[in-house]
């Protein structure tokens, strides 16, 4: 099985804050496929590290309330073109596939999916959250 992973759940420095999100259980998920790691921020040009954004009223906006949400498309774009290309068979991300933050840059989440998570899920690729990789195994 082909599976597309968050680079930073691999452990690459690609966060927002320059660090990552190591994550055991899907290092142990995906022994034994085909694994291709993308970070879609960096992909879409935006700089690690960088400051924390949110969607903001459809829009994907920093901290300091400036739109990057050209950018988190771009990446985004650039980020499902190598999933089809490589005919990927599931997309693990972090978190951001069921919830999102809520805009206020307060750590609240609301229902809804990151522009990544959207894009894939409507290009029929399936997209596991990270934080519940337990539950697929």
């Amino acid at each position: 099985m082909k599976i597309l992973v968050s680079a930073c759940l691999l452990g690459k420095n690609c966060k927002y804050n320059g660090g990552n999100n190591l994550n055991q259980s899907v290092l142990d998920f995906i022994k034994g496929h085909e694994v291709i790691g993308v970070c879609p921020e960096q992909l879409g040009g935006l700089s690690t590290p960088r400051l924390p954004a949110e969607i903001v009223a459809g829009v994907v906006t920093n901290k300091e309330g400036i739109s990057v949400d050209a950018q988190f498309r771009k990446g985004a774009q650039t980020a499902l073109a190598v999933a089809l290309e490589n005919k990927v068979d599931l997309a693990i991300l972090q978190s951001r596939v069921k919830e999102i933050y809520d805009g206020s840059f307060s750590g609240k989440k609301i229902k809804g999916q990151g522009v990544f998570a959207r894009l894939l899920a409507a290009h029929g690729i399936k997209v596991l959250d990270a934080e519940n990789i337990a539950e697929h195994k």
